[in-house]
């Protein structure tokens, strides 16, 4: 899902161009009557003289989906989302017309709003572009939709006009900013490709605060393009890039033939276990021996209690008996 904002002066050449498209289908409205295109036009516009300051009162968005999305995207389904998308970009308390357009292949729809509300205050358009990124890519992930993978998987084919330069400024300084040192460099070389590089400065200082890129009659701010070419976060990817040069193809052979050496070096190596010797039985005496006499004599007196057969006891109790005085 994508949306696309515009604010305009008109009523009447809005109004026409959305409603009198061919094929074109009014699928909703709110506060204006949808019977004739001049009614319409005079109704957006009688609400207007609410807020007669207010020059750029019409509000006007293109919300769009994938192909893919066909399928799940009938004029109902349409509808929901598109007022679910108004409300969340606080869009409310106010006309609205909702009409689906049929001459492109993917589905989408336009919706005109009165950027004065029903009760004369102005419906703000700050940061609307930021908060519509945000919010056409949080209906898309709650819905199940269809998500582009990312700029570089479009069709720059089938883009015209505006949009078509704005991917051919993506290309190019994505292109170029992976060539160059810093920025100024990167004005050398886009400028030869037709592209000028405008660099917004700080009031009164030679600090940059922002740059814009334009070709023709179409200029963009680095942002609009895309996230990534803000001035800030393209000044931060030259630098990394100059900190972290690319290897080139003769080092990236020279380590994976290192790494294979080294698993094969690891693979032929024979496992090593270590043993412990047993000791000989002559080195469990000759430690008794080195304890003591004493030590050797107990042992020796414990070998001759084990050993005690039937001659033993008989010799004992001959000797008991001796002593007591008793013969055989």
């Amino acid at each position: 899902m994508i949306g696309k904002l515009i604010t305009g002066r008109s009523f009447g050449g809005c109004i026409r161009y959305v409603v009198q498209k061919h094929d074109a289908v009014i699928l909703d409205a709110a506060g204006v009557r949808m019977q004739q295109v001049n009614q319409i036009i005079n109704d957006f516009n009688l609400q207007r003289k609410y807020n007669p300051n207010l020059g750029k009162a019409v509000g006007h968005i293109a919300l769009s989906w994938s192909v893919n999305d066909t399928a799940k995207l009938n004029d109902e389904v349409m509808v929901d989302l598109a007022k679910e998308y108004l409300q969340k970009m606080k869009i409310q308390d106010t006309q609205y017309l909702i009409v689906k357009h049929r001459d492109k292949d993917h589905p989408h729809i336009h919706i005109v709003y009165n950027r004065v509300s029903n009760t004369g205050k102005t419906i703000s358009d700050n940061f609307q572009k930021q908060r519509n990124v945000l919010v056409a890519k949080e209906l898309t992930l709650k819905h199940g939709l269809y998500l582009s993978p990312g700029k570089e998987q479009v069709n720059r084919q089938q883009l015209k006009g505006q949009d078509k330069v704005k991917y051919e400024l993506f290309d190019a300084i994505r292109s170029a900013s992976k060539k160059v040192k810093n920025i100024n460099e990167l004005k050398e070389v886009l400028a030869k490709q037709g592209i000028v590089t405008h660099l917004k400065y700080k009031s009164g200082s030679t600090e940059v605060q922002g740059v814009s890129f334009s070709k023709g009659e179409y200029k963009f701010k680095g942002s609009e393009i895309d996230r990534s070419l803000s001035y800030a976060r393209l000044s931060q990817a030259i630098g990394d890039q100059q900190l972290k040069p690319e290897k080139s193809l003769a080092d990236q052979l020279r380590e994976a033939i290192r790494n294979a050496e080294q698993e094969r070096s690891s693979q032929n190596r024979p496992e090593q276990t270590t043993y412990l010797k047993p000791e000989p039985e002559t080195h469990y005496l000759k430690q008794a021996l080195s304890a003591g006499s004493d030590l050797l004599g107990g042992l020796l007196g414990n070998i001759a209690e084990e050993d005690d057969g039937p001659e033993r006891k008989r010799r004992k109790k001959n000797e008991q008996d001796q002593s007591r005085g008793i013969s055989r």
